[in-house]
């Protein structure tokens, strides 16, 4: 592609190929929707109402929210994305005048959540995942249950504590019981984990009541993907997820990107999904399985304790989407589905300290000489993802949050 008229440092997470949405404020708390660009933010309400973008976009794009845009359909998402890198590599000394008085210092902004979360799904895709914590919870047993091979395991979240990157996160209290000789009793997790996932958004009009997504029609309904970092209390999760699974364990709190990658922007990196034995019921047979290559990694306090890929999940986003709408339940604008943990099988790709540390049995150290078994107070975990290299890269930005203490 021709280069930009911006800036854009060699490794930096925001090119060209990239391009994704999310909302900023200023300094003035004036909030709107933008594309980073370097180490710039584009402000799309601005060159809207400079007459540079497709007129059946403008209303979206300045709206203080990425809900505008995902309320449209994919014909104008690429309209939007062609416009948007057609903008920045012109030639034309006007209109480049009038985008660069658009552009704002990624450093003096501060992110917002860039769309109201619908609903929230949260899924066990990973079969390393899944075969890691079956190990831990159930040792000398088969590690996945009857179901797993079958159907993409799930669980309904609570979208109102989906909070962006930044938000600092509580050290949650809930119901525990370290040992059957124990009662139970009210206190604050000492087993803190963070669990490192990949979501996606789904956009286009709201599906009817009753009415399925086919598998090979569900990406139709996907606007694009978030990091995501779904905060787990294992031991209050040990205690209440049987029979009906996570509740108080999960709830209190998931972050994600400020950034929404476009599903279009991540074409060059599909890759094959691993084949599935035995094969699935019909409705969940995709006639082309199709995975992401998307490195991604996880520090604590700046040492980095797991690097893996979202390439190999078991179960792909669109037999999420056919499964989760198989008895017709509606999909909207701005419901978020988290793939689950990501993780491989060797040591240091698992994407949470459960596994990483054999539930604490086997401490990690950092770099400043201290060991984890299970999150700190004080602990600062980031997640960071991207897709290729160099000019080409394709960065998700991160996910941070600093651990507080219980209150």
């Amino acid at each position: 592609m021709t280069d930009t008229w911006v800036d854009v440092a060699d490794g930096s997470p925001f090119t060209l190929e990239g391009l994704p949405y999310g909302v900023f404020a200023r300094s003035d708390g004036a909030a709107s929707v933008g594309v980073p660009i370097g180490d710039f933010v584009l402000d799309l309400a601005m060159i809207g109402a400079a007459d540079l973008l497709p007129a059946d976009v403008v209303a979206a794009a300045s709206l203080p929210s990425v809900g505008g845009l995902l309320a449209l359909d994919r014909k104008r998402w690429r309209s939007l994305r062609a416009s948007l890198q057609e903008l920045l590599t012109t030639t034309d000394g006007r209109a480049v005048d009038r985008a660069r008085a658009a552009l704002v210092d990624r450093r003096d902004v501060r992110m917002l959540l860039p769309f109201v979360v619908r609903d929230y799904v949260d899924f066990y895709s990973s079969i390393e995942h899944a075969t890691n914590l079956g190990r831990l919870m159930r040792p000398g047993q088969e590690p996945l249950l009857p179901n797993w091979r079958h159907l993409p395991v799930g669980y309904h979240g609570r979208a109102s504590t989906v909070v962006v990157s930044g938000t600092p996160i509580r050290r949650p209290r809930g119901q525990l019981r370290p040992s059957p000789d124990e009662p139970p009793f009210l206190g604050a997790t000492r087993m803190l984990d963070f669990e490192l996932e990949v979501g996606f958004v789904t956009g286009g009009r709201p599906t009817e009541l009753g009415a399925p997504i086919a598998v090979d029609e569900a990406e139709e309904h996907i606007y694009g993907l978030v990091l995501v970092n779904d905060w787990s209390a294992r031991d209050i999760q040990a205690w209440e997820y049987q029979p009906l699974g996570p509740f108080l364990s999960k709830s209190f709190a998931t972050s994600i990107s400020p950034w929404v990658v476009p599903l279009e922007a991540l074409d060059a990196f599909r890759v094959p999904a691993p084949a599935q034995e035995p094969v699935p019921l019909d409705y969940l047979r995709e006639s082309r399985r199709r995975g992401i290559d998307m490195r991604l990694r996880v520090d604590i306090n700046g040492t980095t304790v797991s690097a893996t890929n979202f390439a190999d999940m078991y179960w792909t986003m669109a037999q999420q989407l056919a499964h989760m709408t198989v008895n017709g339940s509606v999909v909207t604008p701005g419901d978020l589905y988290a793939s689950g943990t990501v993780s491989g099988s060797e040591q240091g790709t698992q994407g949470s300290l459960i596994e990483l540390t054999k539930r604490a049995a086997e401490p990690i150290t950092l770099d400043d000489g201290s060991t984890r078994g299970f999150l700190d107070d004080g602990d600062v975990v980031t997640i960071t993802g991207w897709c290729g290299e160099g000019s080409t890269r394709v960065g998700f930005g991160e996910v941070v949050g600093e651990v507080l203490p219980a209150r």
